[in-house]
């Protein structure tokens, strides 16, 4: 270990000396080099490295970018299934694709790789900030649930993968052992994120109400509306509420899906999966008539369901500031509960879509991009995100526990009804 931390000392020092044309934070980026060389050697999972790879050569080639090079398109299927399934952060990406570029550093070569440094950081950086990356995490997500599973067998059961996947029987079993386990702990997981959600809403709203509401009510009507500040108070965190109840959990008929198409993938040589990505660098030349059609509905949507809101809001007598704060937290809510959704259906393989997904899609889209810039913003500023985490390991815990079992009542409940 202590001659890996000299090899990038003496790496960083080959950097320092050397003239470079492009801006690059030697420091920063030695360091995170270095944290994920050190972290690779003390604690590597070989299972992870082994799906990983299979993974992206069984998707390189379903993923199609029409203007782009297969090169290019490789390189970004590997940094989609690096972040997407290994879970790799910043520093983790960009030690793999130097290790890609430049190969593993060592004492021979260091000279060599300081000397080509700035070209080939110009290329990783390139890559990192890719224009259409997202859309391909997107599409490798989605195709994650067997393999995800296929994963966790993998890690239990270590030398006896063979042997278990000759004898279908247990291994079916296994597969369905595996989701029902999987399937408990994200239910747990959901249920701490809608409490943890509804704390925060309702932290947060407090907040807004005293110190946005009613100093804008005593300043310009005179006096403080209660009633509208009570619904303004008691409203989001009940809606978010109301809204976790709609979040479902995989069931036994989805590990079916994921046990078919792993019998699939492991056993036929073009194994059927969702059909290919065929992407574009540049945007496609749409009609301009189409584009304005498109754009118009876009922007309707938006207006549509702000607007009605607001209207509304104004029926009931809100003042601005309140309308303005109600709208404000019902767009945070959307996106915490598609996010909760999407942490919900990480092992979900959708039967069919939904004839109501594009209506959906329609009205709630604008709201959830609205509520995730709202988010970041209010994570950036409010203090009683800091609170809460501590409020977790005090006596509320037991309060919030108590949260937990009565959401997962009522999720039962919901489920019993189909």
């Amino acid at each position: 270990m202590g001659r890996v931390i000299d090899l990038y000392l003496e790496f960083r020092e080959q950097l320092l000396a050397r003239p470079h044309d492009v801006k690059i934070k030697i420091d920063k980026l030695i360091y995170q080099l270095l944290s994920s060389h050190l972290e690779i050697m003390l604690n590597k999972s070989k299972d992870i490295e082994l799906i990983s790879n299979f993974i992206f050569h069984l998707l390189r080639e379903r993923i199609v970018i029409k203007d782009d090079s297969a090169e290019n398109r490789d390189i970004q299927v590997f940094i989609a299934v690096r972040r997407a399934f290994a879970k790799d952060d910043i520093a983790f990406l960009k030690f793999h694709l130097f290790e890609q570029y430049f190969g593993r550093i060592t004492e021979e070569n260091v000279h060599t790789v300081a000397g080509n440094f700035a070209k080939g950081y110009k290329e990783l950086e390139g890559q990192m900030h890719y224009p259409i990356k997202e859309r391909i995490i997107s599409y490798v997500k989605k195709q994650l649930p067997p393999f995800l599973i296929f994963a966790e067998v993998l890690r239990k059961e270590r030398g006896g993968v063979r042997a278990l996947i000759g004898n279908i029987t247990e291994f079916r079993n296994s597969i369905f052992a595996t989701a029902d386990a999987r399937y408990k702990t994200i239910s747990k997981k959901v249920r701490t994120a809608i409490v943890r959600s509804v704390i925060f809403i309702l932290l947060s709203k407090f907040v807004f109400a005293f110190s946005v509401e009613a100093a804008y009510d005593n300043i310009v009507l005179g006096y403080i509306a209660w009633n509208s500040l009570i619904i303004n108070i008691v409203a989001p965190p009940l809606l978010m509420v109301i809204s976790s109840l709609f979040i479902r959990t995989p069931d036994n008929n989805n590990t079916k899906r994921i046990y078919d198409k792993l019998m699939s993938i492991l056993f036929v040589d073009k194994p059927e999966l969702d059909r290919p990505l065929v992407i574009s660098l540049k945007p496609e030349r749409r009609n301009p008539v189409l584009n304005f059609i498109f754009t118009f509905l876009w922007w309707g949507a938006f207006i549509l369901i702000f607007g009605y809101m607001a209207y509304i809001l104004n029926r009931l007598k809100f003042s601005p500031a309140s309308q303005g704060v109600f709208i404000f937290f019902v767009a945070i809510i959307s996106f915490l509960t598609y996010r909760i959704t999407q942490t919900a259906s990480s092992y979900t393989i959708p039967a069919r879509q939904n004839f109501l997904a594009p209506v959906w899609d329609f009205f709630f889209t604008p709201v959830i991009r609205v509520g995730r810039r709202f988010t970041e913003g209010l994570s950036q500023i409010n203090i009683f995100i800091y609170i809460f985490d501590y409020l977790i390991e005090t006596p509320f815990k037991e309060i919030f526990g108590f949260l937990e079992k009565w959401f997962y009542f009522l999720q039962t409940k919901r489920e019993e009804m189909g």
